[in-house]
């Protein structure tokens, strides 16, 4: 991936006026649905992302702003999704594993919907974050729907990035000066 290109403060203004111009005539099409997908493995306790990418730099959504000048990183909030679908489909393989359950195959799917008025600062009232998270596993198994009910249940029990979301899980920031 190309380095992106240094952007300062009034070209990064000059990229997302427009959109906060939108955003605040139009706050429908300030309204995304993020997403994340996939596919768990026939043979071990493993969930494969579709990333194209070993290396992820993180960079700004295109609704935010993001665009060539920026640098065409991937979105943070759809790499929390990743996060999600990562965490709760190796837990429902190892969940699978240890009540012998046979998934034969499957995907888990994460959707988030949010309002980017919030993170540009156009509405106050507006949240900053998700305001809804979706997940969905579809799999291949032919368990009674007890023994499917129950890996579903379990899945979400240990899953620490599911616990962690739903948990509103305390964050304690701060700048360390360098140098």
């Amino acid at each position: 991936m190309d380095s992106p290109t240094t952007l300062d403060a009034p070209t990064l203004r000059a990229l997302q006026a427009p959109l906060k111009d939108q955003y605040r005539t139009d706050p429908s099409s300030a309204l995304l649905t993020l997403s994340a997908t996939g596919s768990l493995s026939a043979s071990s306790i493993t969930c494969s992302l579709s990333t194209g990418a070993a290396l992820k730099t993180a960079g700004l959504h295109f609704a935010t702003g993001g665009s060539e000048l920026t640098g065409l990183g991937l979105c943070s909030g759809e790499m929390l999704l990743e996060a999600l679908v990562a965490c709760a489909g190796v837990t429902l393989k190892a969940v699978a594993t240890a009540l012998e359950i046979d998934v034969k195959a499957g995907t888990v799917r994460a959707d988030g919907n949010l309002d980017v008025r919030g993170t540009l600062g156009v509405e106050r009232g507006v949240g900053v974050g998700f305001r809804e998270i979706r997940l969905v596993f579809e799999v291949e198994s032919e368990a009674e729907q007890g023994k499917i009910d129950s890996l579903l249940k379990l899945t979400e029990r240990y899953c620490v990035v599911l616990q962690t979301i739903k948990g509103g899980t305390s964050v304690k920031s701060e700048v360390v000066r360098k140098g």
